[in-house]
């Protein structure tokens, strides 16, 4: 033994900068380096792609020679890539990348396509003329083109493009908005509040009938909001007839006049003639219109704002559902349960089921929550709108649970390890002190563990924010006709279908008919996304952060 020891005390110490361990050091900052570096390079090439979509793009006048002559193109400047001539099929295949321009000229509905690709080396001139307008339109996309005169009630009441023309359609089109916003708030305030109260009363008749009662009080109700709507309905058609009263003619590309109807157009611009401050204020318009606006044109325009509401819903309210029914399990398991094999396998369950993929969570949902518990409620409590279903079909409340469903393991496992980590001493001074077990449990135990328990829920937030495959089948749509919450009673509506933001960007990016139209919408809406996790999860991580400073000493 001594001769042992001898040999080990007199063996050499290795010493150095390798054996200090510190290239493992350095090796694990480099790759926490790296993938920071990878996540903000994500990050920024997705902002600048979708927040640049926003900016007044100049509207380029070129003169192109397509080998047949020339022709003039007025557009956007969309794009730039170097092809291979290969490709191309040009005629020197082994010479240089071929340079060619994406020019978004617009225009849809009478001179489509609205991308055209042209070769760099067969564009004469290029310029930037200041009486180029942008239209913005409510259907068909963007047109470009000159202002060539203005019609009211068919009657031109201005020509050309000088500023006096300008100015005048400026003024037309405040007062279309106007009567836009008008007519909607009718729609929304009163068109579908009668609308849902002919539906209930329709309802009410089959109910009636089915339990044999009388009628009579119904048909004056019936006749009453029947006179309602013809009141409003005549309304709506003085709008109508107004919203139709002006017209503007422009001159497009290929030297045709059109008209456009100001109805249909929501704004229009020279960002030719623009200062920076007006660049400014319509980036500023731009952005706010894609954040509280509903989308257009199969979600290629327009906004997204049905898609935030109804992610934000879905996410609070899966929270609210997945918090309580994560932290009782966990609690069970971990102070009620006796450990022994049957909850070692639970355990191993739990485990699993965060590893599920989740469309196997969506099919769940769709048969038990949706076809089951929703086919039950709809027999028992609606019997009267059979067979159109109630809650038997998919909806918000339905995807919410099954995301709870999904994020539940997240939660229990999260909480189990907060619960382990605090000292017995702590349930034991509370039971000497005269607590009952239940009193140490939600004063002492639950308040000490609740930063575990909010790292769960930021844990499952994150991933439910940016599911989608479970939410095609439990209640997410392409375009709800409603949100769930709204004027009319019960104000809150759990069983209708909703919009998300990462179902969107899959519809845009994917289903689109126009991918080109599409594609910075796809970044703008990836990046929106991204800014709703963080903030979701900025807000749990504040709230976590003052529990753990409030229970650091009691944690120790």
């Amino acid at each position: 033994m001594r001769q042992s020891e001898n040999a080990f005390e007199a063996r050499p110490r290795r010493t150095g900068w390798w054996a200090s361990g510190m290239p493992w050091v350095w090796l694990n900052a480099g790759a926490v380096g790296l993938s920071i570096a990878a996540v903000l390079g994500l990050v920024g090439l997705i902002a600048a792609r979708g927040l640049g979509h926003f900016w007044p793009a100049p509207v380029l006048s070129i003169v192109y020679d397509d080998g047949d002559g020339t022709v003039s193109v007025i557009g956007e400047l969309a794009g730039v890539e170097f092809a291979d001539p290969t490709f191309l099929a040009a005629p020197d295949s082994d010479g240089p990348p071929v340079e060619r321009r994406l020019v978004k000229t617009g225009n849809r509905r009478v001179n489509a396509p609205d991308f055209r690709w042209l070769d760099a080396a067969g564009i004469v001139s290029e310029r930037r003329p200041a009486d180029l307008a942008v239209f913005e339109r409510m259907e068909w996309g963007n047109a470009y083109g000159r202002l060539r005169g203005i019609h009211e009630h068919g009657v031109r009441v201005a020509s050309g493009s000088d500023a006096q023309a300008w100015t005048s359609l400026q003024q037309r089109l405040t007062r279309v908005v106007g009567l836009r916003e008008e007519l909607a708030d009718l729609q929304a305030s009163t068109i579908d509040s009668i609308n849902y109260e002919l539906e209930e009363l329709r309802l009410e008749r089959r109910r009636r009938a089915l339990a044999g009662a009388a009628m009579d009080d119904l048909d004056w109700r019936e006749r009453s909001l029947n006179e309602e709507y013809a009141r409003v309905e005549t309304r709506l058609s003085d709008l109508v007839r107004a919203l139709e009263r002006d017209t503007v003619e422009i001159e497009i590309m290929d030297g045709r006049h059109v008209r456009l109807e100001l109805r249909g157009v929501l704004r229009a611009w020279r960002p030719n003639a623009m200062s920076g401050f007006e660049q400014v204020r319509h980036y500023a318009a731009s952005l706010w219109a894609f954040l509280t606006q509903a989308p257009r044109e199969a979600n290629t325009e327009g906004g997204v704002f049905p898609a935030i509401f109804g992610t934000v819903m879905m996410v609070l309210l899966m929270s609210l559902l997945v918090t309580p029914f994560g932290v009782i399990a966990a609690v069970y398991l971990h102070e009620y349960a006796h450990q022994g094999v049957f909850v070692r396998v639970i355990r191993i369950a739990v485990n699993n089921l965060a590893g599920v993929p989740g469309i196997v969570y969506g099919v769940f949902g769709l048969g038990f929550f949706v076809y089951l518990v929703g086919g039950a409620m709809d027999d028992l409590f609606y019997p009267e709108a059979r067979p159109a279903p109630t809650f038997g079909t998919p909806g918000l409340i339905w995807a919410s649970l099954t995301l709870a469903l999904l994020t539940v393991p997240v939660v229990i496992v999260s909480t189990e390890e907060g619960l382990a980590r605090i000292p017995r001493a702590i349930r034991e001074g509370s039971l000497a002190l005269g607590a009952t077990k239940a009193e140490t449990l939600f004063r002492v135990i639950l308040p000490v563990a609740s930063p575990s328990i909010l790292t769960g829920v930021i844990l499952a937030v994150a991933r439910a924010a940016g599911e989608v495959a479970p939410l095609m089948l439990v209640g997410v749509v392409k375009l709800a006709p409603a949100l769930p919450v709204d004027g009319i009673p019960p104000y809150i509506h759990l069983e209708r279908k909703f919009m998300h933001l990462g179902f969107h960007i899959y519809d845009v990016g994917f289903q689109s008919p126009n991918v080109e139209a599409a594609r910075p919408l796809v970044y703008a809406t990836a990046l929106l996304l991204i800014a709703i996790i963080v903030l979701l999860n900025l807000t749990a991580i504040v709230l976590r952060s003052r529990l753990e400073g409030r229970y650091r000493f009691s944690e120790g």
